[in-house]
């Protein structure tokens, strides 16, 4: 993805979980199942992307967007068959996280091969999850 790697990875994120959203599930099922496909991509992503970072040269090449799909799953996960509003939402308040990396990501980055590529994009994750709770349960409280 020569144009927004990052962008590119998170919408692959969004793609997922409408995906399974689209599930005849019950929600906590389809949260479930997010979930856990997470984790199994993450588990892939931080093999992958140890071998990146060795193949490319670089720490955190731009070649590597899995942390973004995971990432962006996790800020989801609980809302798996949301209207697009606010998919879109996730997806807007996730990719602010995931750059300005608030306090402390910027310090998950330091972990060692893989795992620093991969628990930057978690910990933006569950920023982004939390705000996106906080602004649902404020549109709840405020209908």
């Amino acid at each position: 993805m020569p144009l927004a790697p990052g962008s590119t990875g998170s919408a692959l994120g969004v793609a997922i979980v409408v995906g399974i959203g689209r599930l005849p599930l019950e929600r906590l099922w389809l949260a479930a199942i997010v979930v856990i496909s997470a984790a199994a991509i993450g588990a892939v992503g931080v093999w992958a992307s140890g071998g990146a970072e060795k193949y490319f040269g670089c720490i955190d090449p731009k070649q590597v967007v899995i942390d973004e799909v995971v990432g962006q799953m996790l800020a989801l996960f609980l809302w798996p068959s949301a209207a697009w509003p606010w998919l879109l939402a996730g997806f807007l308040i996730f990719r602010v996280c995931d750059v300005a990396k608030p306090f402390p990501i910027r310090r998950l980055e330091r972990a060692p091969g893989g795992w620093g590529i991969m628990l930057d994009d978690v910990g933006a994750g569950i920023y982004s999850l939390v705000v996106l709770a906080a602004v649902r349960g404020a549109q709840v409280i405020f209908d």
